[in-house]
């Protein structure tokens, strides 16, 4: 384990070549090598003593494995089938471990989860024959995660959600919540790993702003996160998050990521009306319902509007938003 990942993949690899892993921003696989040597063993039958080709309905996925499952299907994972069909079989293998007390499945997958999927889907769409390619590997959770983090980091049909929220789960549970040393275990930089993990402390109200939790970015979320702190500019987001939710379920109108963090960005910055700085805020409809603003001298004034088609309920809790804050 002091090795840290250079000695942990070395010995995972068993003397295939290895790479150095630009620490300051992850860019480049270190595995590479590692997977165009399997590539070359599994062009035929001809593998390791611990590769196999295994029935992917006795695997199953590791609780804490970076894809989503909801986002697998033919669409995302067409490259993969296109590879395999004109392959006739899966060539780079997946990293599993044994189980052991399930019935059920034999192998747990620590790194190969689409792979696994698109096996699943060929066998569906008549290419029984097919077979899941695996690699057994002995490792405990931690090292399991490292495996996954080593196979996967380069990868980029893995988002930054996805990669973001393993890697809450994994400072929580491997490293009591230090992020220097999870950095140091992965080899990584600290500002990269924190970029990261700020992608998975965005507020729920604000993730549920964006049509996929793909779009959310590094870079959207370095734009956002800074103001969830401010209680105000969140109330204000929270509020346009809910617009842009309203308006993707009635008129099928679906932003970008960059697209949705700069209407939420917007909706914070305070307006002039008149001589008073005034802020807006929004119905769920997208129409202006309340016209407000601060100052020393009178505290909070408030305007209702009309015709906002606002409920009720709507502007009792923007009013109370307003006035705990």
């Amino acid at each position: 384990m002091s090795k840290g990942n250079r000695g942990f993949g070395s010995s995972l690899t068993e003397g295939l070549e290895n790479e150095e892993l630009d620490a300051s921003a992850p860019s480049q696989s270190i595995m590479a090598s590692r997977s165009q040597t399997l590539a070359r063993l599994a062009a035929g039958k001809v593998v390791t003593d611990r590769t196999e080709w295994v029935d992917p309905a006795r695997c199953r996925p590791w609780r804490l494995h970076n894809r989503d499952l909801d986002h697998l299907n033919e669409e995302t994972c067409r490259d993969l089938i296109d590879a395999f069909l004109s392959a006739k079989k899966q060539r780079i293998p997946a990293i599993v471990r044994r189980l052991q007390n399930d019935p059920d499945h034999d192998f747990e997958i620590i790194a190969g989860v689409r792979r696994w999927w698109t096996v699943q889907w060929l066998r569906d769409h008549h290419h029984p024959d097919f077979e899941y390619l695996v690699t057994i590997q002995h490792v405990s959770d931690e090292e399991a995660f490292r495996v996954s983090d080593i196979e996967n980091r380069s990868r980029k049909d893995i988002s930054d959600w996805e990669r973001a929220k393993e890697y809450m789960r994994a400072l929580q549970e491997f490293y009591d919540g230090s992020q220097s040393e999870m950095a140091e275990h992965l080899k990584i930089s600290r500002s990269w790993l924190s970029r990261l993990l700020d992608v998975a402390r965005l507020p729920p109200e604000i993730v549920a702003a964006f049509a996929d939790t793909h779009d959310i970015t590094v870079r959207v979320a370095r734009d956002i996160k800074p103001l969830t702190g401010d209680t105000g500019a969140l109330a204000l987001m929270a509020l346009e998050a809910q617009s842009i939710g309203s308006e993707r379920a009635d008129l099928g109108t679906r932003l970008t990521g960059p697209e949705v963090a700069r209407r939420l960005l917007k909706a914070t910055v305070t307006k002039k009306s008149e001589s008073v700085n005034e802020t807006v805020l929004k119905a769920a409809n997208g129409k202006p319902m309340l016209r407000y603003s601060r100052s020393a001298r009178s505290g909070l004034s408030l305007r209702v509007l009309p015709k906002s088609g606002a409920t009720t309920d709507e502007l009792l809790s923007a009013i109370r938003s307003l006035v705990e804050h």
